[in-house]
């Protein structure tokens, strides 16, 4: 590859990686657990766990599945749970014993629940005991047979019994469940014998994950990652961090779900490569506990969504924070707005890095470079053995500067989706990955998303993408978040509307009108406004355009 984005990589950064330098993803874990082992590893509600201890308490997991449930390399597992200790532990151990998961949100509906177990096949579950009543509503429905119960308080020693004791006295927290012959997790634990651990034989073609797509602008698909995807994108996001992180001194805070792609790579996979210490926050909505967490730790690494940022630079308390050893703020998932990343660097003296990518590649395709030289309002530039090219509905790339289809090339995307041919043919053309981002490219390398192809608004045959609606009215010091969409309107096709959280109480309409009039042209206005107390966002918290189509 001969690209123009090559003379922006930071020194030490390689051009390339190599996505075999481990046959899977067992051999990493290895690694790290081997030269690592006295750090810690991962750090919850206090309590600390060493990768020692990780390689330990995984092992038992994985040869309790292997030897005692007797599931077979390849069978699908889902995991259903908050950042919590027992995540990793049960992630890593269902990958040591050659089993694919499935990565689940524990807020699912049994309806959404439901289709995933059914659509992935998957044939066991380890799903925290809050939700286990959802489960048992569904359960006849799937093939799942294994269902191994945690709660929240199981790996936090002494201080977990009394965690679980008050969980359980808050009977709303834990509705009560009836699953036939499911097990509890700390005692898969105690039976899996390390000794009797056989590693499975994996190739960088088998499936690590069924990673399912956020459905936010349609039906959720199984992403089908193999091994050599994960390895891949652990590496490209390893090089693309030298220029700030070493190994064994990092301090990550990790408020995004780990089943969620972002985290799972970035945070779960990425820091464990370096030796990091892996703060996990189980409820990040909870800011002001959140907030009490990080003045604990001398933190050096965040990650976050638009939406979490704006959340915490909102709280007093969050200002006052020492963010002395803070090398960097990455955000993804969603747009980084310039108004949230701008107050951010003014509070934290740390801009926020954004980059980009999607399920269905691992997920970073892009990120701006980490040593200062990042560029506000730009997802930055391909990461190693990342080809990215601009294209029009035929697959030509289209001139500099001209908005078209981001389309992705790399070691790091998916092969596919589960058992859906047509929606896989319809999302590769020549070998290139169609990502259903409108994007640019400028003449240093550099891409900004425009928006989603789906999400675009057309007025009076204009073009509207709710990301600039949205940018500029989130700038006004009385909105908190916003949201634009279109609606069907009988002179012009359609016509902008947008949804408001109030900052300020006092704001009404007219004050928004007058704003959008000094800061837009016309036909990008909002034509409609409408206040909510909030709006609906995924599991990360990315806001959910099709929800408020919805009427």
């Amino acid at each position: 590859m001969n690209s123009p984005w090559f003379k922006h990589y930071p020194k030490g950064i390689p051009y390339e990686i190599n996505p075999d330098q481990y046959i899977s993803l067992l051999e990493v874990f290895e690694e790290c657990f081997s030269k690592f082992a006295d750090l810690p590893a991962f750090v919850n509600m206090d309590k600390t766990i060493t990768f020692k201890e990780l390689d330990e308490l995984s092992k038992r997991f994985a040869s309790y599945l292997q030897n005692v449930a007797q599931l077979k390399q390849g069978e699908k597992i889902a995991i259903q749970m908050p950042n919590l200790l027992q995540y990793p532990v049960a992630l890593f151990g269902a990958l040591r014993a050659g089993l694919v998961v499935v990565n689940t949100n524990p807020l699912y509906t049994p309806r959404e629940m439901e289709y995933q177990y059914k659509d992935s096949e998957a044939t066991a579950i380890v799903i925290v005991a809050n939700f286990a009543n959802n489960l048992e509503t569904i359960i006849g429905q799937t093939r799942i047979k294994t269902i191994i119960v945690t709660e929240i308080g199981d790996l936090l020693g002494f201080k977990g019994i009394i965690v679980n004791a008050a969980v359980k006295y808050l009977k709303k927290m834990v509705p009560s469940y009836i699953l036939p012959a499911h097990l509890k997790f700390k005692d898969v634990l105690k039976e899996g014998d390390p000794s009797k651990y056989k590693k499975p034989y994996l190739t960088g073609t088998d499936l690590a994950f069924l990673q399912y797509t956020g459905g936010t602008t349609g039906v959720s698909k199984g992403a089908m990652l193999t091994h050599r995807n994960m390895v891949a994108n652990m590496l490209q996001m390893s090089a693309w961090m030298i220029p700030k992180l070493k190994d064994k001194e990092e301090i990550v805070i990790t408020p995004l779900p780990m089943y969620h792609i972002f985290s799972l790579t970035v945070n779960c996979l990425g820091m464990l490569k370096i030796g990091a210490k892996n703060i996990l926050i189980t409820n990040p909505r909870d800011m002001k506990a959140f907030i009490k967490e990080l003045k604990k730790y001398p933190f050096t690494v965040i990650t976050g969504v638009n939406t979490l940022y704006n959340g915490l630079i909102n709280q007093e308390d969050f200002k006052n924070l020492d963010f002395s050893k803070l090398k960097v703020a990455v955000g993804g998932g969603m747009a980084v707005q310039r108004v949230v990343a701008e107050k951010w660097a003014k509070i934290t003296g740390t801009p926020i890095v954004e980059g980009y990518g999607l399920t269905e590649t691992a997920p970073v395709v892009n990120c701006n470079p980490i040593d200062g030289t990042e560029r506000l309002g730009y997802i930055g530039i391909p990461v190693p053995s990342t080809d990215v090219k601009i294209m029009d509905e035929g697959g030509n790339e289209v001139p500099v500067g001209t908005p078209g289809e981001i389309c992705v090339k790399g070691p790091q995307v998916m092969l596919g989706y589960f058992q859906k041919e047509a929606e896989t043919k319809n999302v590769f053309k020549d070998g290139w990955f169609k990502t259903g981002d409108i994007g640019e490219i400028n003449e240093d390398g550099y891409f900004r998303i425009v928006d989603r192809i789906k999400d675009m608004i057309v007025v009076s045959g204009f073009k509207v993408f709710p990301n600039e609606v949205e940018d500029v009215m989130a700038a006004h010091p009385g909105v908190l978040e916003v949201a634009a969409i279109g609606i069907p309107d009988e002179k012009s096709t359609e016509t902008v509307k947008l949804f408001v959280v109030k900052k300020d109480p006092s704001l009404t309409e007219e004050d928004l009108k007058e704003y959008a009039k000094k800061n837009l042209t016309s036909y990008k206005r909002p034509k409609y406004y409408e206040f909510r107390k909030d709006l609906p966002k995924s599991n990360v918290g990315k806001i959910i355009r099709r929800q408020l189509r919805t009427p």
